[in-house]
């Protein structure tokens, strides 16, 4: 079963608030999610994924070494 996000949706998919600054997506369904990504959060302090469209966002006062 694969998520479709239409191309006007201003909302992410799903929001994942972290502690961390580099954080990994698999999609989040065993096998029918995607390949693991890493991504690093920045100086936005969030980061979409490029396959699920997940957002993570760095939790208020993260570490950020």
């Amino acid at each position: 079963m694969s998520v479709t996000v239409p191309s006007n949706s201003t909302q992410p998919v799903e929001t994942i608030y972290v502690d961390d600054h580099r954080v990994s997506c698999d999609g989040g369904g065993g096998a029918l999610g995607h390949p693991k990504v890493w991504y690093e959060m920045g100086e936005e302090g969030q980061v979409e994924c490029l396959y699920c469209g997940r957002l993570y966002v760095s939790k208020a006062g993260a570490s950020a070494h």
